[in-house]
């Protein structure tokens, strides 16, 4: 299980992070796996400028996960406070998921922001409508806060949505 290697995205692995992503989340590709949203979004997942600023911005981490020089898995996470961040832009390649992959980068990611910003609590935001995304999280320590964000409908940076009721979901998680 050591196979794994984490570090930390620049440029030149933009295109990279899209397309795995893309592949976890969008059209027929991401139905391999489990965590697709192919049927509440279509479009991209990810904007590459959006991204490029992520890789930038200072208080903020890419995190790829490659295995034999392949990437295979990835998150974001940023301060958001004092004491806190905040976890997004988790994906696993599809025919790589429920395997445990995606436990260790999530675990990765805890670690990192405990280590790099003193962070107490990680907090991300689940479509509403992912029963099975938000219970995966849940078991690993999650628990729902009872807020909710609105969905970015309009912002096609984000997804085409193929409904009219999605809402983000916040999570949040104290970290040791």
């Amino acid at each position: 299980m050591n196979d794994l290697l984490f570090r930390t995205a620049m440029d030149a692995d933009i295109p990279a992070i899209v397309e795995l992503v893309t592949s976890a989340y969008r059209g027929d590709a991401s139905r391999q796996g489990w965590t697709t949203e192919a049927d509440l979004l279509e479009g991209q997942r990810i904007d590459p400028e959006v991204l490029a600023e992520d890789i930038a911005r200072p208080d903020s981490v890419v995190l790829l996960a490659e295995r034999d020089g392949t990437l295979v898995g990835c998150a974001h996470i940023t301060r958001a406070g004092e004491r806190a961040a905040y976890f997004g832009m988790f994906a696993v390649r599809p025919d790589g998921q429920g395997g445990g992959l995606g436990k260790r980068i999530l675990a990765e990611a805890e670690r990192r922001a405990t280590e790099l910003w003193g962070a107490t609590a990680m907090e991300m935001t689940v479509i509403e409508q992912r029963p099975d995304l938000i219970a995966f999280y849940e078991r690993r320590g999650y628990g729902r806060t009872g807020e909710f964000r609105e969905f970015p409908y309009g912002d096609e940076r984000f997804g085409i949505p193929l409904r009219d009721d999605l809402r983000m979901l916040v999570l949040a998680k104290p970290l040791r």
